[in-house]
């Protein structure tokens, strides 16, 4: 399929997807982080502090604070047949879909994720995660690699793209680049997601032009089309390597509770990668999403920045699966 064929897709998916109001609005009222707040429980657990939130969970561990989620939530939706199975400390989930292929993930007892693989129609296995710890580090736990931020030497326009300002060649550009800085072995994905120097080794594309109403991670109708060039040079991707992994992280501003940040920035990213594979051919466990509150500001200020309000998103398959 052509890339034009690809957006009249894209664009007949969109006038098909006529929500009804009433059902709309509801669900946009339930999209707020006033209601979750009445959710929350926190608890101690060593020098942990826990705070649980429906089906997120907030860490605080020492000078540093991670969320974490159920991904498997995403892959159920529209699945054929799902069911989990336990073998000893392991829970299997597998989700069948409606084409008859299977995603398989494998956890530990207390979900934390070990591996994500799938299985195609014609039987072939593809790994697109193996989160086993590498470097004697402890699945679960906070990993500092203690890298240094890389040396880049390209522009800064190609190595962070504004996807509004970008054309599809250039945001295509982004995605199928190598790191910028060469890689000693393969990583995790909880080293990916707990080290920025690691991530900034490979080129982001920006979403600051997504916005959000305030306290809420509802993607609008009007906000969707602002995905279509990224949409298309993800899918494009995938298709070129079907075990291509992109990463969609949420930020925010330095306004507000640093709790309520880093809840709205990583349900803002799940948000994103529902609407990427709702609108666009883009399996739901080829993204991991994560939020990062306002750990990580793009410009820096205490004030209201829309530019610091944005959904960044990376191809992070060459960091889980490159060798010295």
């Amino acid at each position: 399929m052509s890339r034009d064929e690809r957006r009249d897709r894209f664009e007949q998916r969109m006038r098909e997807d006529r929500r009804d109001d009433q059902a709309d609005r509801r669900r946009r009222d339930d999209d707020r982080i006033d209601r979750v707040r009445g959710e929350r429980r926190e608890r101690r657990d060593g020098d942990v502090t826990i705070i649980t939130e429906g089906d997120r969970t907030i860490y605080r561990d020492g000078g540093r604070t991670y969320i974490r989620r159920d991904e498997n939530l995403r892959f159920r939706e529209g699945a054929r047949d799902v069911r989990e199975e336990r073998d000893g400390d392991t829970v299997r989930t597998v989700v069948t879909r409606p084409d008859g292929s299977k995603v398989v993930t494998v956890t530990d007892r207390d979900g934390q994720l070990i591996s994500r693989t799938r299985t195609t129609v014609t039987g072939e296995d593809y790994v697109l995660i193996d989160n086993r710890p590498r470097g004697g580090g402890r699945r679960g736990g906070f990993v500092d690699l203690g890298l240094a931020p890389p040396r880049v030497s390209i522009p800064r326009e190609r190595y962070i793209v504004d996807a509004d300002d970008a054309s599809y060649e250039q945001i295509d550009e982004a995605f199928s680049a190598p790191p910028v800085e060469r890689l000693d072995r393969s990583y995790s994905l909880d080293e990916i997601r707990q080290n920025a120097p690691l991530r900034e080794r490979v080129r982001s594309v920006d979403l600051d032009t997504v916005t959000f109403d305030t306290g809420s991670w509802d993607v609008r109708d009007d906000q969707i089309k602002k995905l279509e060039n990224v949409g298309l040079a993800m899918e494009s991707a995938i298709k070129k390597n079907p075990r291509t992994v992109f990463m969609v992280e949420g930020h925010t501003d330095a306004v507000g509770n640093d709790d309520d940040n880093l809840s709205l920035s990583d349900r803002r990213a799940q948000a994103v990668a529902e609407i990427l594979t709702k609108y666009f051919t883009i399996p739901a466990e080829n993204l991991t999403t994560q939020g990062y509150g306002e750990q990580y500001l793009k410009v820096k200020t205490d004030g209201p920045e829309e530019r610091n309000r944005r959904v960044t998103v990376r191809n992070i398959t060459q960091l889980l699966t490159s060798e010295k």
